[in-house]
């Protein structure tokens, strides 16, 4: 376990952290959460003893393998499957004692060294580490591509790849989503359910700490704050706190009006669709968590653009791609104001293809491409970020686009955004890729555009950032494309998904549960295509069945039996997780109760992994049946 006692961090003459305490206990999955600044990384180093405490204790069991992912990628031409690989440094050590060993033909050496490699899963590791690579969205043919071609946020994909590889009883994970797509955020999602280990992530996705964690720690006024359940539980328990303590949350009441209308334009355009409905519940259960917000530095909104035409977009039969490559043909797709548009698809099938073509970035190949007279879009990427004049101050940028305001009305807007007092006056060139991506933001909604393209606007934004960008763009009344890997902004504030796959723009139909499916069933079903069998008689394949039916039942009954128990297992926990949420439970007289609960909540969740991989055990047995069956 690790424990956290009266602890004080400082970074130079700021205080992070001041009489915190908290504990981790092992095998809990938790998300460290908090605003920008407020200490988080911090307190990664501090776990990896590459900072000391100011005051206080910070104890971590000695024997405990800590693993998080690197943060630079040396420029190397080892091949991205063989520097993943390189990450597990006891793995490369051990067989660099095995080839010391066989040059010196010390065979008793080299016996142990065997043994010693295949407790350290050496045999396995190249099909483990492709695995990993493969969810992360790297194809085969990249596997034995060097480092060197990499770019930095596919480099920070193998960095990452490298942590998942290596074993771990803790687990460190800093914003581990912000270089995925979607499907790829999706697989990791999966992948840390399974983790065995302790893991503590920081991370600004809220759909993906949902998916993930089953405990919060919240940095909260230098101080630690810990909640049970996931980061929806922590919504409503802080809201509740607020509103027990009875803080004035009136300024939100202007929002909430909002909403509602936005939530009644969208329930009259509704009809039974799954994805209408589940956008609806999403919407709502927004409105009700506003209070736990009160509290953030972020207030803005899109004004009314100067025009609406309409369509402000109209493509025909358009192919798009590069020079003779061609990613995208016959899309049709018009764009009129209030179409707020979501892309989904796997990485490299063309969303940001299609965004740079609504942009006037790319031209298309062929097809009719219009725009309205008076189209004004604002268009979000990540390498704006870079475009930022380095020597300019956020305010000043602001004031080359409008040389006839005020510099009090410039710096009232700017301070929406979370950039006070001098902040708005700090040139852009020390500023953080957070602070950049809220200064572009910034200077979007200023020129009140009538079409917003935006190509994974949240990453480098903190929660509370995020939830005012949410907010912002249920108001907004032009048309609007998004590609996010951030499911809770996709599933509140678009009305219409599209899937781009395989050289094709189609309507998805479903909502984003239906995606995920989709996803994981992509990854299952692509599979290498076998080779033609010789035929067998019908009598010797009936026999055959009739056999391997026979020899897979036990393994069918034990799969039947551990769902049926995480099913049980599950229910109980959720029931337990209902009661850990209870304010009143936290006062001192009922402290016995709590501390029962939350035993009971640790042995509910070693079950569910236990049979959880007792499960995949018989899974992977039948699937190895069936492959000798079918071979």
């Amino acid at each position: 376990m690790i424990t956290l006692s009266d602890v004080s961090l400082m970074r130079g003459s700021k205080v992070l952290l001041e009489h915190a305490s908290a504990q981790l206990f092992p095998g809990h999955k938790t998300a460290l959460i908090g605003s920008n600044g407020c200490g988080k990384s911090s307190l990664f180093a501090l776990l990896r003893n590459e900072l000391t405490v100011d005051a206080g204790d910070c104890k971590v069991p000695e024997h405990w393998r800590i693993v998080s992912v690197a943060q630079e990628t040396p420029a190397v031409e080892r091949s991205a499957l063989a520097y993943v690989i390189d990450g597990d440094k006891h793995l490369r050590e051990l067989q660099a004692n095995l080839a010391d060993a066989e040059r010196r033909q010390d065979g008793e050496a080299i016996g142990q060294i065997h043994g010693q490699l295949e407790q350290a899963g050496a045999y396995d590791v190249e099909a483990r580490a492709a695995t990993i690579l493969a969810g992360l969205g790297f194809t085969t043919a990249q596997l034995s591509s060097p480092v060197t071609d990499f770019s930095g946020g596919w480099r920070m994909r193998l960095n990452l790849a490298q942590a998942l590889l290596c074993p771990s009883d803790l687990l460190l994970l800093d914003e581990p989503t912000n270089h995925l797509d979607l499907d790829a955020v999706i697989w990791l999602e999966k992948w840390l359910q399974r983790y065995a280990g302790t893991l503590l992530l920081i991370s600004h996705d809220k759909a993906f700490i949902d998916n993930t964690v089953a405990n919060i720690i919240s940095v909260e006024q230098q101080k630690l704050v810990a909640y049970t359940g996931n980061y929806s539980s922590y919504e409503k328990q802080r809201a509740e706190r607020i509103r027990l303590q009875n803080i004035d949350y009136q300024k939100q009441q202007d929002k909430i009006a909002h909403l509602e209308s936005f939530i009644t334009r969208f329930k009259a355009k509704a009809s039974k669709a799954k994805q209408a409905q589940s956008r609806i519940k999403q919407l709502e259960r927004m409105e009700q968590l506003l209070p736990a917000h009160i509290a953030s530095e972020f207030n803005f909104s899109f004004a009314e653009p100067t025009g609406l035409p309409n369509p402000l977009v109209q493509m025909r039969d358009i192919r798009l791609g590069y020079d003779d490559k061609v990613i995208l043909t016959d899309v049709k797709l018009n764009l009129v104001p209030g179409s707020r548009i979501g892309l989904l698809g796997r990485n490299g099938q063309g969303k940001s293809t299609l965004i740079k073509l609504l942009a006037c970035v790319h031209e298309p190949m062929q097809g009719t491409f219009t725009t309205a007279k008076g189209l004004n879009v604002g268009y979000f990427a990540q390498h704006q970020l870079e475009t930022l004049d380095p020597k300019a101050s956020g305010l000043l940028h602001l004031q080359r686009i409008d040389k006839k305001a005020t510099e009090q009305s410039l710096r009232d807007f700017l301070g929406g955004f979370g950039f006070h007092g001098d902040q708005a006056l700090s040139p852009v060139a020390p500023m953080s890729g957070g602070e950049k991506a809220r200064l572009v933001l910034a200077l979007i909604v200023y020129q009140k555009p009538n079409l917003l393209l935006l190509d994974e606007p949240t990453n480098h934004l903190d929660l509370e950032m995020r939830h005012a960008l949410n907010m912002a763009l249920q108001g907004f009344s032009g048309a609007m494309v998004l590609v996010s890997h951030d499911r809770f902004l996709l599933s509140s504030v678009c009305e219409d998904f599209y899937l781009v796959d395989r050289g094709t723009v189609e309507p998805f139909t479903g909502d984003l549960d239906d995606y995920r499916q989709w996803i994981l069933t992509q990854q299952t079903e692509e599979k290498p295509v076998k080779e033609d069998k010789p035929k067998i008689d019908r009598k010797e394949e009936k026999r055959r069945e009739a056999a391997f039916r026979q020899s897979v039942a036990p393994l069918k009954k034990a799969l039947e039996k551990h769902e049926k128990a995480m099913e049980n297992k599950s229910a109980a926990l959720a029931e337990v997780e209902t009661r850990l949420g209870d304010a009143d439970l936290y006062a001192e007289e009922n402290k016995a109760t709590l501390l029962a609960l939350l035993e009971e909540q640790a042995s509910l969740k070693q079950a569910i992994e236990e049979h959880e991989m007792a499960w995949l055990e018989a899974q992977e047995a039948m699937e190895m049946a069936r492959t000798e069956y079918e071979s």
